[in-house]
């Protein structure tokens, strides 16, 4: 049965798309059929499996906006066992046009369903806030994994965004729960880092991933080369604890209902 799973987290510049970036190539790379939906008008995770969004013709715009099939957006094998729904800057003003449109939330959901059953897993992107996007994509899917940075004001956030997703369990999705947090962005030098991460383990307990992904150089140059880590270097630490984290994250997903 396909799992679906959004990347999500209201505050930017905490990881989120190349969480979901690494975390969907490995599953496609392990043998996994996996879509992967950029739904973040920034097309960071369009340009980190290497698409540029300027070549685009469909995207993920025209399935929200235009009702476009899921089939007829999504680019093929950008890696091996991997398509991609790309996103471009026209979702921008998706949030504004989505507003007087009929069942607006479900758009996506109704995307999917179409096309669930030619995968084994399917990831979004989700845009860092709580707008159309972001409801459309915790309305589509069952689990939603969250990069949590090791920071203070990083709480606060995950605050925020577990009462928003509460919203939508009661209102749209009651099969929505959260599956995993990851603490990402860990900087062993801190001790803020440490007492961050300690706080949310004791909050969260078993939804909190052990493996914890630190601050690398090599996983923010990744996507200036269109390649997730594992590809562009697979024997770096950063590779190596997302091959962890996704070995988590399958792990965890077997044992939901």
């Amino acid at each position: 049965m396909v799992r679906t799973l959004a990347v999500a987290n209201q505050k930017g510049g905490v990881g989120k798309t190349t969480t979901v970036v690494s975390v969907a190539s490995n599953v496609a790379l392990a043998g996994f059929r996996t879509l992967l939906i950029d739904l973040d008008p920034q097309g960071n995770a369009t340009t980190g499996v290497g698409v540029n969004p300027r070549e685009v013709s469909t995207s993920s715009y025209n399935v929200l906006v235009q009702q476009l099939p899921l089939s007829g957006a999504r680019i093929q094998n950008v890696l091996p066992n991997m398509d991609l729904v790309p996103a471009t800057l026209d979702l921008a003003g998706a949030e504004v046009e989505l507003v007087p449109m009929f069942s607006r939330e479900l758009r996506l959901r109704s995307a999917i369903s179409l096309v669930e059953n030619e995968y084994d897993y399917i990831f979004v992107d989700c845009p860092p806030s709580l707008g159309m996007l972001t409801i459309n994509s915790l309305a589509a899917v069952n689990e939603v994994i969250v990069p949590l940075q090791c920071e203070y004001y990083a709480l606060e956030g995950l605050g925020q965004l577990l009462t928003n997703v509460q919203l939508i369990q009661e209102g749209l999705n009651p099969d929505l729960q959260v599956s995993a947090i990851v603490l990402v962005m860990f900087d062993a030098r801190t001790r803020l880092a440490e007492q961050v991460a300690q706080e949310v383990r004791e909050h969260f307990g078993e939804l909190v991933l052990t493996t914890v992904v630190p601050r690398s150089i090599r996983l923010s140059e990744a996507p200036s080369y269109g390649q997730p880590i594992e590809i562009y270097d697979p024997a770096s630490a950063g590779a190596a604890a997302y091959r962890a984290v996704t070995n988590e994250i399958l792990e965890a997903t077997k044992k939901l209902p």
